[in-house]
């Protein structure tokens, strides 16, 4: 008989049975005993608790039943190919498995195998880990959550348009993915001497939406915005380098994360997140800074959708005025002829009440021109005429003039060092600053201070309105014209909207709304800009840059606005408008010319022959179908070398186009007009 091989171990006095139920019973991992079935035999209590299963619901409950519903078909297919060729299989052998609770929520697990033979049944042994718990797993699976909501975030901002929708779900987002009772979300203020509470989850008192929190540098967003970096605190009753608001204390939300909002490199805000008992760990820091890109970046967009919005409505509403202009200027012409006609009328002359209607409907129709010049002045289409412009001697006219027109409790201030010339056009940009001193006095209804303000400016501020041709700027720079009034001040959404066509905050029938929108379309159109700076119960000032003129020698000269017409003058009249012709005949007659009118520029190249002598073409840009007022000009002086040029229209974009294309010599006219504006613009022509 062959010796032992070793000792006999000593007997424990314990039943075999016993020690392998209590082994176990009180594994760590959870125990599944299954038969070729899947039905569960036996299981232990780590089984129960990984699962969310009583012990006594587990037994007999199929084992397909633990794994979630997308893969249970293939789970019973792999558990039958086992059951052909059982073997063991230790963890780690297989890729991770996803297991399903009782609740539906799922967990990733580790499985492994062993065959099992009781009383001659064969049955199958499932050891299983929860993994989640692994520090590596719980990383990815953490990062793995923030990679989702930050997907949900990147799919809402392409769908929705709306920036508060966004501000809303970057809270409730931060909040979720984080696990903490706070999140909120503040925006600058224009004059970043305050946020403002844009969106909240689990918001504090004294937090509430819209409720603006000083800027501080001694607070938690005031320190991330003058640093300009994340800011973590790890226990806020420890925090040394700001001062947490007492509510915050009071609340327990001892830790906390602070990450700038930041638009093209300039922060505009801050992401704030508050936990009892969160740590901010890198994962967390990374997470809320892609939040707030993200957000900055759909609020950019946002912005410059608007942006883009507001300027298709103005040129929508610019092409509609350019449309009715021609029209509308060409009823104005014969309307305000006739008055002229009328008024030179001897029967009328010692009739008094006549000439005062005569007189009430011209200044009628007077201001209907002005009212579409304005329309014309906001939507850029204006003919301008640029000239240097003595910008002391320009304020020191229009303040006198105020002096004498404005409330006497209106005190006029002029600082006005000596400036170099601007180039504009003198008559608009009187009109503009007058613009901006009736608006002025209309802030200060128990009288104040306005004051005007001139200086040299080498380039432009960040802050103006305007888009000047940076390719043409002067290497004088601009003049700075400021209008400061001490009156009520505009708040930011006045101040949003203040350069928009027929906004104003003016009683009925105080105001049209065009008044800034036409100052800011001419100070477009002369290539300067516009900025304004106002706040309730401060004032207002307004400052239009201009182009300045290195040396007023280089300046236009001034046009000679003699208004003698040649007695005998030959006209080549061509409008193809009857009332319109028959006004301008009149005039023409008036003048002592002599005038031949056709309707359309073909007519009137069947007119000028070699036989007929004219020495001025008047004719309307806009001649129906056919031949255009400018073609018809080039071809009329191919033909009659020294025939004068003389182009007229309601529609300044054709005026636009002519001053573009056309030669010096020839001149411009713009309707509606009157006999004397008609005689100088003769008289130029014919000089030229």
């Amino acid at each position: 008989m062959s010796p032992p091989l070793g000792p006999t171990p000593p007997s424990l006095g314990l039943n075999e049975g016993t020690v392998f139920r209590a082994l176990f019973a009180a594994h760590p991992d959870a125990l599944l005993v299954t038969n070729p079935a899947g039905i569960i035999v036996m299981a232990n209590p780590s089984a129960s608790t990984l699962f969310g299963y009583t012990n006594e619901e587990l037994l007999g409950l199929n084992v397909d039943a633990l794994v979630p519903d997308n893969i249970r078909p293939r789970h019973a297919s792999h558990r039958q190919a086992y059951g052909r060729d059982p073997q063991v299989r230790p963890m780690g052998t297989q890729m991770d498995l996803v297991a399903q609770r009782r609740d539906g929520s799922k967990v990733m697990v580790e499985i492994a195998l062993s065959p099992l033979q009781s009383q001659g049944e064969p049955l199958v042994v499932a050891a299983i880990r929860d993994i989640s718990v692994y520090p590596r797993v719980k990383q990815s699976l953490r990062r793995a959550r923030y990679s989702d909501y930050l997907a949900q975030l990147s799919r809402l901002a392409v769908d929705s348009r709306d920036p508060q929708v966004l501000l809303d779900q970057v809270s409730s987002m931060a909040a979720q993915a984080l696990q903490v009772q706070q999140a909120t979300v503040l925006l600058l203020e224009p004059n970043r001497l305050n946020f403002r509470v844009a969106s909240g989850v689990g918001l504090l008192e004294g937090e509430a939406i819209g409720s603006l929190v000083p800027n501080r540098i001694d607070s938690p967003p005031g320190f991330v915005l003058a640093n300009g970096c994340p800011v973590t605190v790890h226990d806020d009753r420890l925090e040394q380098r700001f001062t947490v608001p007492p509510a915050v204390l009071h609340a327990g939300l001892n830790r906390e994360l602070v990450v700038p909002l930041s638009d093209r490199g300039r922060i505009i805000g801050a992401l704030t997140v508050r936990s009892r008992d969160k740590y901010f760990g890198d994962d967390e820091v990374r997470f809320l800074e892609s939040l707030s890109n993200l957000l900055a970046t759909s609020l950019q967009r946002a912005q410059s959708e608007e942006a883009l919005n507001h300027a298709q409505r103005l040129e929508s509403i610019g092409q509609l005025t350019g449309g009715i202009a021609h029209d509308f200027n060409n009823l104005l012409t014969v309307i305000q002829g006739n008055l002229q006609v009328l008024e030179d009328l001897p029967t009328l002359a010692q009739d008094g009440y006549a000439m005062q209607l005569v007189g009430a409907a011209a200044r009628a129709s007077k201001r209907g021109a002005e009212l579409t010049g304005k329309l014309l002045a906001f939507s850029r289409r204006q003919v301008l005429q640029p000239s240097a412009v003595d910008v002391n001697a320009l304020l020191d006219s229009l303040s006198d003039m105020l002096r004498r027109t404005l409330d006497q409790h209106i005190h006029i201030q002029v600082d006005a060092p000596p400036c170099p010339p601007c180039l504009a056009d003198p008559g608009q940009l009187e009109s503009a600053l007058l613009n901006i001193a009736i608006n002025a006095r209309d802030a200060m209804p128990e009288g104040g201070i306005l004051r005007f303000h001139a200086k040299p400016c080498a380039n432009l501020p960040d802050d103006v309105r305007g888009e000047p041709d940076k390719g043409s700027a002067h290497d004088a720079g601009f003049v700075a014209l400021a209008i400061t009034d001490s009156g009520s001040g505009m708040s930011d959404e006045v101040k949003e909207r203040v350069f928009e066509p027929f906004f104003t905050t003016k009683d009925a029938g105080r105001g049209t709304g065009l008044g800034l929108s036409t100052v800011h379309g001419f100070v477009t159109q002369s290539k300067g800009a516009i900025a304004i700076n106002s706040t309730p119960g401060s004032g207002t000032t307004v400052t239009l840059y201009i182009p300045s003129v290195a040396h007023a020698q280089d300046a236009p000269e001034p046009a000679d606005t003699s208004d003698c017409v040649p007695p005998g003058l030959r006209v080549l009249l061509v409008e193809d408008d009857a009332e319109v012709r028959a006004i301008v005949c009149t005039f023409l007659d008036t003048l002592g010319c002599k005038v031949t009118s056709c309707t359309s520029a073909e007519q009137a190249l069947l007119t000028l022959t070699p036989d007929t002598q004219f020495d001025l073409l008047l004719t309307d840009i806009a001649l129906g179908a056919g031949l255009s007022g400018t073609q018809l000009a080039a071809q009329a002086q191919e033909r009659v070398a020294s025939l004068g040029i003389l182009l007229m229209s309601g529609f300044s974009a054709e005026l636009l186009d002519a001053d573009r294309d056309s030669p010096p010599s020839w001149e411009l006219l713009r309707k509606p007009y009157t006999r004397d504006e008609l005689a100088r613009t003769i008289a130029r022509v014919v000089k030229s």
